[in-house]
């Protein structure tokens, strides 16, 4: 099972150290704007990619709404990795944005 945390308490946790975002969108989303060092990683392309990650680290798994990182994180969790879904996911996001891998 894994945990969801609401976007107010995930900011705050994002500004105090350093966490492993997971963006769950298509790429044409990420490119649009995404958090600073997400890994992109396509709900649809999950179970080629899995092996990528570290399964000693905790992932916070972001989506444009939530419903995609809540998939993808329920996913993640059955496979044994420890993540935690963003409610509310890009929509709520009010920190600093990446544009095309500029800062904005």
């Amino acid at each position: 099972m894994y945990q969801s945390i609401a976007m107010p308490e995930f900011d705050i946790l994002f500004r105090k150290e350093k966490v492993n975002v997971i963006d769950v969108r298509e790429s044409f989303e990420h490119a649009y704007g995404h958090i600073e060092d997400a890994i992109l990683m396509p709900l649809a392309t999950i179970p080629l990619q899995i092996e990528q990650l570290d399964m000693s680290q905790k992932y916070y798994v972001i989506c444009q709404s939530g419903m995609r990182s809540a998939q993808a994180s329920a996913y993640l969790s059955k496979a044994g990795y420890d993540v935690v879904n963003i409610m509310g996911g890009m929509s709520a996001w009010r920190g600093e944005t990446v544009y095309f891998d500029l800062k904005i």
